[in-house]
């Protein structure tokens, strides 16, 4: 399964794609998290431990190996399709059978820049979803920035997290129509921070054509785990059905 996971910031997107990784560990599947935020905070939710990790779009030595560029130029030709197989394994930080990756992101020189490091990104990124056998996991920025067309066939679900309120639904509709541009159409959303019945309802009425396939209810456990800056515990009797009914959904639905 390979799963991408977008949404406003704040929403919740981070706490539920940790949750899901490590539900899939526990039953027994290799689990790859990747941390393509550029506000990167996985590995916290993970309980892993981060310090000492460089995001690999700022690893100059090693794009500037696999890309074939000259470092500190500016322009002239680069490799369009560097070797990244190695790299889920070389450069990952693995705890409880699931294994982080910090993809960092690019500082862009303007609009459709193409650079060595966003090259390696894309491919890395495509090598994970089209190749890479174990689950994957992508906690990735409000919007589709490292997908692309060829990769987006590859991804079985781009789940959306919203909260109830009209700014996350309109983030929710904005990314349902990038994944259109490049022809991922296996859209879904999860519900997050849901207090009561009548926000679940606001939820299905306000997405639209975007299902709604599970909800993760308010909960002090994650409250508490983020002042406490630890993982939220999977055994939480209000967090564990919610998400095993997700996982169950996203499993049922896999490549369909």
């Amino acid at each position: 399964m390979k799963i991408a996971v977008s949404g406003k910031g704040g929403v919740g997107k981070t706490t539920l794609s940790s949750l899901l990784a490590r539900y899939w560990a526990r039953k027994g599947f290799r689990v790859l998290a990747v941390d393509a935020d550029p506000d990167a905070n996985l590995g916290s939710a993970l309980g892993i431990d981060t310090s000492g990790i460089t995001p690999i779009a700022k690893m100059e030595d090693l794009i500037y190996e696999r890309t074939e560029s000259k470092k500190g130029t500016v322009g002239g030709f680069f490799k369009m399709n560097p070797k990244v197989d190695d790299l889920p394994e070389a450069l990952g930080r693995e705890k409880d059978g699931v294994r982080l990756l910090i993809m960092g992101t690019v500082k862009k020189g303007g609009g459709g820049c193409i650079c060595p490091e966003s090259v390696l990104l894309k491919a890395l990124i495509s090598h994970l979803v089209l190749y890479e056998k174990d689950v994957v996991i992508m906690d990735m920025e409000a919007g589709i920035e490292h997908l692309g067309r060829g990769t987006a066939q590859g991804v079985d679900r781009l789940i959306i997290v919203v909260e109830p309120g009209q700014r996350s639904i309109e983030t929710a509709v904005k990314v349902r129509s990038l994944t259109q541009d490049i022809g991922l159409t296996r859209v879904a959303a999860v519900g997050s921070k849901v207090r009561n019945p009548e926000q679940e309802t606001f939820l299905k009425e306000h997405l639209g054509e975007i299902p709604l396939i599970g909800i993760i209810p308010f909960s002090e456990e994650i409250a508490r785990a983020d002042l406490e800056n630890r993982p939220p515990s999977l055994d939480d009797p209000a967090l564990f059905p919610a998400i095993e009914k997700i996982a169950s959904t996203i499993e049922s639905n896999s490549g369909k």
